[in-house]
């Protein structure tokens, strides 16, 4: 289980479910920018949840999440008419999310809250692991993302916990495509390294030294 972030591909959902998504979701911000209060209200709704899962892994201070998610659904509301489609609609939605958090965080000086990672179930693999093993997994996870830079670790949840593609990655953290895949690997590898030394943790052994870039 320990190596399965670091060789599992990025997941993604079937073809005509994507499509099926995105065309909604691309008419619902449509209405959006011509001032139709409920579509905007069904925009709301359906990505309020994910996106407060999405900035809770980078603070634990519940006011600071409900205010960035806030701001963000603000900033659709006033810009939804500069969305060309040029990107899926989840994907520019997310992105404003991202800037709205890293505006938050500069501007209250808290870049150090970056969390007690509060992982919920949904974030760890599923199916055939009982409850001990998957808390014990969860706790792996929580721990060795707590150890990468802020762009690794929303690179790897960006990628593996909202599904998004290193092409839909490079347009929300507004970088190279090059860049996004280098975050991945450097974060798959602290990831690969930290993680067997927080399981002896875990297990009552001794974890010496920091994690080391290879």
């Amino acid at each position: 289980m320990i190596s399965s972030i670091d060789s599992a591909p990025i997941p993604t959902p079937g073809p005509a479910q994507a499509a099926g998504d995105d065309a909604r979701d691309a008419a619902w911000l449509a209405a959006t920018a011509a001032g139709d209060r409920r579509a905007f209200e069904r925009l709301y709704l359906h990505h309020h949840a994910r996106l407060s899962r999405f900035i809770a892994r980078h603070t634990s201070q519940r006011d600071l999440v409900d205010e960035v998610v806030s701001e963000a659904f603000l900033v659709v509301w006033r810009s939804a008419s500069t969305f060309r489609g040029e990107s899926k609609a989840s994907t520019w939605i997310i992105g404003i999310a991202w800037r709205c958090l890293m505006k938050a965080l500069r501007s209250q000086a808290r870049s150090s809250v970056r969390n007690d990672l509060e992982m919920t179930e949904e974030a760890v693999p599923t199916g055939e692991v009982d409850g001990g093993e998957q808390r014990e997994l969860r706790d792996w996870l929580r721990g060795g993302l707590a150890l990468l830079p802020v762009d690794q670790r929303t690179t790897i949840e960006l990628a593996y916990f909202l599904g998004q593609s290193c092409e839909e990655i490079a347009q929300i953290m507004e970088c190279a495509v090059g860049t996004v895949k280098a975050r991945l690997f450097h974060a798959r590898l602290r990831l690969r390294n930290s993680l067997p030394s927080l399981a002896g943790l875990a297990a009552g052994g001794h974890v010496a030294g920091g994690v080391q870039d290879r």
